[in-house]
């Protein structure tokens, strides 16, 4: 299978799944819509990952992610109606980590910054 086929279904299948779970997912356990943040499809086509970020603790995010994957089913039967494949992949939630390492890098170089800046304050006694 092309890479191109699969990066297009992607990006399609990204678009699609926000707008169901906009629009027709009624579980009380998302609360707040989940975005929808990449689609990772499999080169057979058979499986997506998808990527979600869920504001919240990891309680909610918990309860959002099993929300997600018993409505799994039936967002798989509304991208039926809208796409024209010939097999919808199975749907895999995942939590999108990509901000909380976003930030984790930001504390380490800020605290690296602080630490040199320090050790520069430090070298100034020096004749």
């Amino acid at each position: 299978m092309s890479w191109k086929r699969a990066a297009r279904l992607s990006e399609q299948l990204k678009r699609e799944i926000s707008e169901v779970l906009r629009r027709e997912v009624k579980d009380p356990r998302l609360g707040v819509t989940p975005t929808v943040t990449d689609v990772e499809v499999s080169n057979d086509l058979w499986s997506a990952r998808v990527y979600v970020r869920i504001a919240g603790d990891d309680e909610v995010r918990t309860q959002a992610l099993e929300g997600l994957q018993s409505a799994s089913p039936f967002i798989r039967r509304e991208l039926g109606k809208v796409l024209r494949v010939r097999r919808i992949p199975e749907l895999q939630f995942r939590l999108d980590r990509s901000m909380e390492h976003a930030r984790r890098i930001e504390e380490i170089l800020s605290d690296l910054e602080r630490g040199h800046a320090s050790d520069d304050a430090g070298d100034s006694d020096l004749p």
